[in-house]
């Protein structure tokens, strides 16, 4: 109760001054997670045992679900048919070059983990999350094509790690449940399900909404309460058939448009009030897991979590846009914001949920706590600098005479 009462106390504090913290460059998850190292560090008392991880982890996953939807839901599907080769790009060329050169730093800076536990520190850190520069995906000084292929990047790279984080588990021998597993079939029923059930739920879910909509036969306060109910079921009915919750609701709140396209506003009105309370006490539990294992972070942390930023994430983005035509600001841009937040802390968990009981490297999870917490504070920190950064050299590049060479 201790931990509840200080955490609502915090909300009710960040309310009073939200609107002041918005025109800085200080951002909520930067404000919950050093409140939960500070509240740890000043109350011991706030220990955290297995029963207080479960609920963590039960916590993160549907606010994990909640952001996908939402961001999915207000994507402009007319101009991701226009931007779709970035996001594919990203997602394949970009994605698997991060996994790869996750686990070669993994294995270099920590020459106690074995291939395959490299594989697993790099699939946990290998999706980004856009909640962390939400600044980013919703600024109008980033070009919209720009914007839209972060945020679908964002939105599905964490559903695509987890069949190479169940993989590289089930290899390295953490988690009785996971021996004998295949890759093809964790693809099928963690993608491919994922994929049926988000569309399912999205197609048939809005559909019904639309209906109701034209009809007259909702009452509109209660709109929201319906539009959100859809990620929610994505998470039973995944939990049903071992698909991925992540893809499910990303993929449902693509389709939910097809019916019903006001769903993105209703989810929106949920993020900024109900979502954004889960995804802060995400982050507040978090910054007390750090301080807790504060003594036992290292500079190998450290460094990891620098070559994870910049390296593991910013090369593979530029190879991945060779032949765009994109400038070398833009792709610096993108490069850069990649934050690792919530979906690695969600991998992170369940990782550790599958090693329960067994010898469990502390490189892994030392490794993901250093590289998040690193990622909370500078990406929200340089999100609003980096936005006029890029605004400032795309102006100078159109102000530039043509066959200037700038």
């Amino acid at each position: 109760m201790t931990l509840i009462a200080v955490f609502v106390t915090l909300v009710f504090l960040f309310s009073l001054i939200s609107g002041r913290l918005r025109r800085t460059i200080v951002t909520a998850p930067i404000v919950f997670t050093v409140a939960g190292m500070v509240s740890y560090l000043c109350l011991p008392i706030l220990g955290l045992g297995p029963s207080q991880l479960d609920v963590f982890l039960g916590v993160a996953e549907v606010g994990l679900v909640l952001l996908l939807f939402t961001d999915a839901s207000r994507t402009d599907l007319a101009a991701l048919r226009e931007i779709r080769a970035l996001p594919i790009r990203l997602l394949s060329v970009g994605m698997l070059l991060t996994i790869l050169l996750g686990g070669l730093a993994a294995l270099v800076v920590f020459r106690e983990l074995t291939l395959w536990q490299a594989g697993i520190l790099a699939a946990i850190l290998a999706p980004t999350d856009a909640g962390l520069g939400q600044v980013i995906v919703t600024s109008p000084h980033v070009p919209a094509r720009i914007r839209e292929a972060l945020n679908v990047e964002a939105g599905l790279n964490d559903g695509l790690s987890v069949p190479f984080l169940l993989f590289f588990i089930a290899v390295a021998g953490v988690g009785a449940a996971g021996h004998g597993a295949s890759l093809t079939r964790l693809i099928i029923e963690q993608l491919g399900f994922g994929t049926l059930v988000g569309v399912g739920i999205g197609l048939v879910g809005g559909l019904l909404l639309g209906l109701a909509h034209r009809r007259g036969w909702m009452h509109e306060p209660v709109q929201q309460l319906g539009v959100v109910a859809l990620p929610l079921l994505c998470v039973v009915a995944s939990e049903a058939v071992a698909a991925s919750m992540f893809i499910a609701a990303f993929v449902a709140g693509l389709a939910v448009q097809v019916g019903f396209k006001q769903a993105g506003g209703h989810c929106v009105e949920f993020a900024e009030t109900w979502g954004q309370v889960l995804n802060s006490s995400v982050f507040f539990l978090f910054g007390a897991l750090v301080a807790r294992a504060w003594p036992e972070l290292g500079l190998t942390h450290v460094l990891y979590a620098v070559l994870s930023l910049t390296v593991v994430r910013m090369l593979p983005v530029a190879i991945a846009l060779l032949g765009t035509g994109l400038s070398r600001a833009t792709v610096a841009f993108m490069g850069w914001f990649g934050p690792r937040g919530l979906a690695s802390i969600v991998l992170g968990l369940v990782y550790l949920e599958h090693a329960a009981g067994r010898a469990e490297p502390p490189a892994i999870r030392l490794a993901v706590m250093a590289t998040v917490l690193l990622s909370i504070l500078a990406h929200g920190l340089s999100a609003k600098p980096g936005i006029a950064w890029l605004a400032r050299r795309n102006a100078k590049a159109e102000a530039a005479p043509v066959g200037s060479g700038r």
